[in-house]
């Protein structure tokens, strides 16, 4: 969980669980109302909901079994904070404590362009929305709009000297050296594999989910190339007149 501060994720939840907390009115039998107010839950499950979001990404899909409009919450809640407080000892005792990859943490523009679709769970469209806007900002970086995808990457990361209306994205200075002509290449393999190996597919997958895991390596594929784009220099031959 890269870059989250658990002891304020925990103290935020300690805070919602105590709020949510039933209490019975005297003489009242049967009737239950929460610690605190409705408006006052209702600013704090604000905060509680994003916290849930990094911690328990499928929470919405719990089943309180219950009428009460903020049990889904505390549920979710109670079990976030264990899983924080937890955490060191869960990854110890279950399985090899190796370094995580934060979706969150990836280039901006993948995880811009595929949070809203992660969060709910549906990680075919988060990637193939992520691959759609490298492929836009690629687009918008060299300043084409007539090719795209495959073909896209294939002209702007060629040796070929750049021509008027055909824009190169350059990772490193052109001096000649096969060093020069690899990382050329590889961004060229890598945009091709990505495409061809990943996106494209989709296209004939439309009911098939990918898997978290599958999905969250997809994911880095497409940082590294997006990466590659934002960083690389851009080379421009204006037109003749």
């Amino acid at each position: 969980m890269s870059g989250l501060n658990v002891d304020w994720a925990i103290a935020e939840l300690d805070k919602f669980i105590e709020q949510t907390k039933m209490h019975g009115e005297p003489g009242f039998i049967g009737f239950l109302f929460t610690a605190a107010s409705d408006e006052d839950i209702a600013r704090q499950a604000q905060i509680v909901e994003k916290i849930l979001d990094r911690v328990l990404s499928d929470w919405r899909n719990l089943d309180a079994g219950s009428s009460n409009a903020w049990l889904k919450h505390r549920e979710a809640a109670v079990r976030a904070r264990e899983q924080l407080v937890r955490d060191q000892e869960i990854r110890e005792n279950l399985g090899d404590d190796a370094p995580e990859i934060s979706a969150s943490s990836l280039h901006p523009w993948i995880w811009s362009g595929a949070a809203s679709l992660w969060k709910s769970g549906h990680y075919r469209s988060a990637v193939e929305d992520a691959a759609k806007k490298v492929n836009a900002e690629t687009q918008n970086k060299v300043g084409r709009r007539d090719v795209s995808e495959t073909d896209l990457f294939n002209q702007v990361f060629t040796d070929k000297a750049a021509e008027p209306g055909k824009a190169r994205l350059r990772r490193m200075p052109d001096d000649g050296s096969k060093t020069y002509k690899s990382v050329q290449r590889g961004a060229m393999a890598l945009a091709e594999g990505i495409f061809a190996g990943i996106r494209n597919p989709f296209s004939h997958e439309a009911d098939q989910e990918l898997d978290e895991q599958v999905a969250l390596e997809y994911l880095a594929a497409l940082s590294v190339l997006a990466r590659w784009v934002d960083e690389s220099e851009v080379e421009r031959v204006e037109s003749q007149s």
